[in-house]
């Protein structure tokens, strides 16, 4: 009768009441939802859905690398030579009004063969930059400026 109580006891003891465990989860489950929500400051805005297309590159098209310089300057290359806002302009103002001479009068102008400003920026070139060249491109005439960015590493194809 003893070794059966002893027996008794000893399962009694190897079984693991759950229902401690289960209301320790579930407090620290409830302090984990509220405290997301109080680390989490941001201000509410939509981004914009970027799909990585293939940019086509005609030969009318103007590449622009901006970056920043020392001391809080901005530098600005068209292709490989470095240029200040008034070359910028320049030309700009130079590269459209050859575009349309070329093709036989501003008429003649379209979507195909309207050149287009790529921008390529370095990750940490100030917005002002980026913002100035942007402008000035614009200031010259070109409608169509856009950016060249490096899609993540592994970026394939995306269904949708």
């Amino acid at each position: 009768m003893a070794g059966q109580v002893l027996q008794d006891e000893a399962e009694a003891l190897s079984d693991i009441n759950v229902v401690p465990l289960t209301d320790v989860m579930l407090v620290l489950l409830i302090v984990f939802l509220i405290t997301t929500q109080v680390i989490k400051q941001t201000i509410p805005i939509k981004l914009p859905s970027v799909r990585y297309e293939p940019t086509l590159t005609k030969p009318e098209n103007v590449s622009l690398v901006v970056r920043n310089g020392p001391g809080g300057t901005c530098e600005v290359y068209w292709g490989v030579t470095k240029v200040n806002q008034k070359d910028l302009l320049d030309r700009a103002v130079k590269k459209l009004e050859e575009q349309i001479k070329k093709v036989g009068g501003v008429q003649n102008i379209n979507e195909e063969n309207m050149p287009e400003a790529h921008i390529r920026g370095d990750i940490n070139t100030q917005y002002k930059c980026i913002g100035a060249a942007i402008i000035t491109m614009q200031q010259a005439g070109f409608q169509r400026v856009g950016f060249i960015s490096e899609p993540p590493p592994l970026a394939g194809f995306r269904a949708e």
